[in-house]
């Protein structure tokens, strides 16, 4: 049996995560060529092609989705395993401020998992809107933002990942039963709700905040009883919900961007430098 080298699996996932050679050798502290070779020694390994070059695209070939899906796993063990073993002594305190709608995402799984491997960080959690955490006094509050942007640039440093809005609904709600649209909306400044009013205006379709909430879990009941509709980013959708398939009365939403702010961006704080590379590595 042939063992695959761990640390050439993390530079395959770094690299199909960040869709580059050159990005993954900078995440990794490689040269361009050094992560061209291990890919290369990863391919003559397996004897397998495992990523196609497509203009500026890096596509991922059927023996690279399955090595993909596979190479997550190990590595995710494998850091569990180190760190349980180690017992990790940084110590430290984060102030780590999300999106609400991010919180039944992050908070029990990849923030649980953190907690569980650093048990000596203590992790300050605060949910909020975007807008509310990029501002002047979020940003004095927080040493990590995860937040919503409209128009990111792609070569922005904070850039973790763009993400498609999706329309979604309670999973036996009549989408066409009302000519007029019932939105179930957080406050005004929430992105998916500018982004909602936005394509129903473009499209002349009649629309109507129902109801005006400002946590996720309020808005997910009043979706579960079949209130209305509302927008959130395709990966944060609850799994009790559906979601609805553009349409002339749903159109695109597009996308949006994730972004990962350090706002310490010079600490020599091992805790947020540690959070922050591995909210970057789960959330891409």
């Amino acid at each position: 049996m042939k063992n695959l080298p761990m640390d050439i699996l993390r530079t395959f996932v770094t690299v199909v995560e960040f869709n580059s050679f050159t990005k993954a050798g900078d995440i990794l502290g490689r040269s361009q060529p050094a992560i061209s070779l291990q890919i290369g020694r990863m391919e003559e390994m397996l004897d397998q092609r495992l990523i196609l070059r497509e203009g500026k695209n890096l596509l991922l070939s059927d023996a690279g989705e399955t090595l993909y899906e596979y190479a997550k796993q190990i590595l995710s063990l494998n850091d569990l395993a180190v760190s349980e073993c180690t017992k990790s002594t940084v110590i430290g305190k984060v102030r780590l401020g999300i999106p609400s709608e991010f919180a039944t995402i992050l908070l029990p799984k990849i923030v649980g998992r953190f907690a569980k491997a650093y048990p000596d960080v203590t992790l300050e959690v605060n949910c909020e809107l975007s807008k509310t955490l990029l501002s002047r006094p979020g940003r004095a509050a927080h040493d990590l933002i995860l937040a919503l942007q409209n128009n990111p640039s792609e070569d922005a440093e904070s850039l973790v990942k763009t993400d498609n809005l999706v329309w979604v609904s309670g999973v036996d709600y009549d989408s066409q039963k009302s000519p007029t649209v019932p939105l179930i909306v957080a406050p005004e400044g929430c992105i998916y709700r500018q982004r909602a009013i936005k394509v129903l205006n473009k499209i002349k379709q009649p629309w109507q905040i129902v109801y005006n909430i400002p946590d996720l879990t309020g808005i997910q009941y009043a979706i579960q009883e079949g209130l209305g509709v509302t927008v959130l980013a395709k990966g944060t959708v609850p799994e009790n919900l559906k979601v609805i398939a553009p349409s002339q009365r749903f159109p695109e939403l597009g996308t949006v961007g994730i972004s990962l702010i350090n706002v310490r961006n010079n600490s020599k704080n091992k805790a947020i430098n540690l959070l922050s590379e591995f909210l970057r590595t789960s959330l891409a």
